[in-house]
């Protein structure tokens, strides 16, 4: 029966959305078992497709894996995309695979300059320092960094910063899962050995570092969770790592083993959807379907979609469109940036597409913050003040009140002060199994 209620809404639903498999003009294949979720009409999707872009025009891209990273693949496959909706020519794109984040990353980046690059991008954390020194030395071309922290302090005006408000997306995703969390209590699928010893629900979470970006994920999908099924609580394991599938199979192995009845993560392979679907645990995973490796468990997927982004860079830098800011968050607002992967249809609790266009439609219009303070404590205490390291020093000195009160709701303003996340905070209900590496 289920079956043919996600088929009827598919065909109902199934739309090219910007907020969905096909956010801003790029996914997967279609599967049987996906349903889309309805698009939010967005003016930001292609308003850059039509700026002539100059012939000369080259951008580079520098990506700390390749494909086989679901982290890095996600960039790769977005600016492909952008790169042909405003018909570049192949050799106006270069794309560098493998590039540590170290030296090799300036060496790489002055590589890009000298053969031409008027724009180049790097796509992770420890890649900023380096490209800063690249942006200093080539004022002529422009600089762009995905989930860095310093372009809006450092004061080089050709350097850039870039990330999105997938807390949004991942709640989003979260929601999901507790309701099918919700489905498997009420169909006898919950056992004794999936519960702590004061009777809550015990999930679990496959995490790459201590840092707040992952920190702020996990907090944001278990309150996602909790907001449909409160008696639940979250092990998170550590890997130490964006990207081993050894370490990620292995965490999830070990938190299926403690009884976790749903799996989730902040890694980069396949380990831990692999895991999942061979012990049968319900999956949501990051950074693009994996339904057709894991049919079976595979329930949604949260990413930020970097077309749009990519789009703007191409069309600013090589064409005639505005300037791209020096540091740029996209938000669900913007209905492009944060993206959703279509849902399993086979897996997903029925309801789940109209609940998540609800809840989507309240985070839209305020009505629901992510970290509202009134959801979690901290200690057993409500949060009403907290500095973060939002103007990131040598440090990482706290130096930014980050608790707002707007609607009647006090709330934990996360990207609102600096794109990269800052939510550092290990709330009541998650417990960390490690964190030495």
């Amino acid at each position: 029966m289920k079956k043919l209620i996600t088929l009827i809404v598919a065909a109902i639903m199934a739309v090219a959305c910007c907020f969905g498999l096909t956010a801003c003009g790029g996914g997967d294949d279609k599967t049987v078992g996906e349903v889309q979720i309805p698009a939010v009409t967005s003016q930001n999707v292609n308003q850059f497709d039509n700026v002539e872009i100059a012939s000369d025009f080259k951008i580079g891209v520098i990506c700390l894996h390749d494909k086989n990273s679901t982290y890095d693949k996600n960039f790769i496959d977005a600016v492909e995309t952008a790169a042909k909706a405003l018909k570049l020519s192949n050799d106006q794109l270069i794309i560098y695979t493998g590039i540590p984040e170290g030296s090799e990353c300036e060496t790489k980046a002055n590589e890009l300059v000298g053969l031409g690059c008027k724009a180049i991008f790097a796509d992770s954390f420890g890649h900023e320092d380096f490209m800063i020194k690249a942006a200093k030395a080539n004022p002529t071309v422009q600089f762009f960094h995905a989930t860095g922290t310093k372009a809006h302090t450092e004061g080089v005006s050709n350097f850039h910063n870039a990330f999105a408000s997938i807390y949004e997306g991942r709640y989003l995703a979260g929601v999901a899962a507790g309701l099918k969390l919700k489905e498997m209590d009420q169909n006898g699928l919950i056992k004794d050995t999936n519960k702590d010893e004061n009777g809550n629900v015990k999930i679990g979470y496959v995490g790459a570092w201590t840092y707040a970006e992952v920190i702020s994920g996990f907090t944001s999908w278990y309150l996602g969770v909790k907001s449909e099924y409160p008696n639940v609580v979250m092990d998170v394991q550590f890997t130490g790592s964006w990207y081993d599938e050894v370490r990620e199979k292995s965490a999830a192995e070990m938190l299926i083993s403690r009884g976790c009845a749903l799996i989730s993560q902040h890694a980069d392979s396949m380990g831990a959807p692999n895991a999942c679907e061979t012990a049968g645990v319900p999956n949501v995973s990051y950074n693009g379907s994996t339904i057709n490796a894991c049919p079976d468990t595979f329930i949604i997927s949260s990413k930020i979609d970097w077309t749009y982004y990519f789009k703007w860079i191409i069309a600013s830098v090589g064409g005639d469109a505005e300037a791209v800011p020096t540091d740029f968050a996209g938000t669900i607002d913007d209905g492009c940036m944060v993206a959703l992967t279509a849902i399993n249809g086979d897996v997903m609790a029925e309801g789940t597409v109209e609940k998540l266009v609800q809840v989507r439609k309240s985070i839209m219009d305020k009505t629901i913050r992510i970290f509202d303070c009134s959801k979690f404590t901290v200690n057993g205490e409500h949060l009403t003040t907290y500095l973060a390291d939002v103007n990131t020093d040598a440090d990482f000195t706290p130096d930014t009140e980050v608790i707002k009160t707007e609607g009647g709701i006090t709330y934990f303003a996360e990207s609102e002060l600096r794109s990269a996340p800052y939510f550092d905070i290990k709330i009541d209900g998650i417990t960390y199994l490690n964190v030495a590496y």
